[in-house]
């Protein structure tokens, strides 16, 4: 886990980034994450391991996906779960990051779960607070949590990660989302090549051991995942595109484009998706190569997997199986 030099046995463990992880981290937590699956397509769908633990999402930019998912799965671990609206915050009147921290750190919680617009906030937030703290995304630098759930979607449908060929195409220069799966792919033993206009690569960052391509067509030839990027038209200062019509031309994922990777590969897009921007309608909706509501479901997984992995609780096989509701209260009491 991502975590500063503890000053006692207990400081807390957090997920900061991809980057230092080590492959044998990455496949516990991936593993973890599989033995969730069951039980988030159960009818039965809670665990115990959180239970008296408190989860508090601190969200600074809007997102659907990943705080509904954290709240989703804290709640299905038995933990008490609190959605904290920046928007009405105490940070619109004036308060700084470390003030926020340090009233948030007075109610104990357990998991802090941060998305900020600046890159390494989130980082700087684990250093004044007591408790385990998950990178829910920070500026353009990270997404640990979405690249864990493209990589156990990967897993699952080709069953290994190691020796693929996978395409990230689109704005890499702005995402975070890139960054993370770069540094878990690269780890894994995955070929990895980025695809896009010259105005949305950033300099030197073929370093992180990837190729770099600027026509889609070539550098989708024997490709085994295409990794479809939204345009983060957010985080643009000035134009970096000429027009949205140009930019599917020549980088939108289509039909035509899609016949040079390999007749099996897999589409994957971290949403929200732009159809007819980044990707084609047909190309997003078919039923047997795209991936992406497999990757929301898959989500949910994962995110339970880091929050039991930060607090140091473990669900065993036994407790993902339903409980008669005496044995739950027995547990209660011991």
């Amino acid at each position: 886990m991502n975590t500063p030099a503890p000053d006692t046995p207990t400081a807390p463990r957090h997920i900061l980034g991809i980057e230092g992880l080590s492959p044998p981290e990455i496949t516990a937590l991936l593993d973890a994450a599989d033995g969730f699956v069951e039980l988030v397509r159960s009818r039965q769908k809670k665990a115990e391991s959180l239970q008296g633990r408190t989860l508090i999402n601190l969200f600074f930019e809007d997102s659907t996906r990943t705080r509904t998912s954290f709240e989703l799965a804290g709640k299905r671990l038995g933990a008490d779960v609190i959605n904290m609206s920046v928007a009405t915050s105490s940070i619109h009147k004036g308060e700084t990051l470390i003030d926020t921290a340090m009233t948030l750190n007075a109610m104990h919680p357990d998991v802090l779960v941060v998305r900020h617009p600046h890159s390494g906030a989130v980082e700087l937030l684990a250093q004044k607070v007591a408790c385990a703290v998950i990178n829910g995304g920070d500026g353009n630098h990270e997404h640990p949590t979405q690249a864990l759930l493209d990589a156990l979607t990967i897993r699952r449908r080709k069953g290994t990660i190691g020796g693929l060929v996978v395409t990230i195409c689109g704005d890499i220069a702005h995402s975070r989302v890139a960054r993370s799966n770069i540094h878990l792919l690269t780890t894994m033993g995955a070929r990895v090549r980025l695809v896009g206009p010259p105005t949305l690569i950033p300099p030197m960052i073929e370093r992180m051991g990837i190729e770099i391509f600027h026509d889609m067509k070539e550098c989708l030839q024997d490709t085994d995942i295409v990794m479809m990027l939204r345009l983060q038209f957010e985080r643009m200062h000035g134009t970096f595109v000429p027009s949205l019509k140009e930019h599917f031309h020549f980088y939108g994922l289509d039909e035509d484009k899609l016949a040079a990777a390999k007749p099996d590969a897999l589409i994957m897009h971290p949403g929200p998706i732009n159809r007819g921007v980044e990707i084609d309608t047909s190309v997003a909706d078919d039923i047997d190569r795209s991936v992406i509501t497999e990757q929301v479901e898959m989500g949910v997984a994962v995110r339970m997997a880091c929050l039991e992995a930060v607090t140091g609780t473990e669900t065993s096989k036994s407790k993902l199986k339903a409980k008669p509701k005496e044995n739950r209260r027995k547990k209660a009491r011991s």
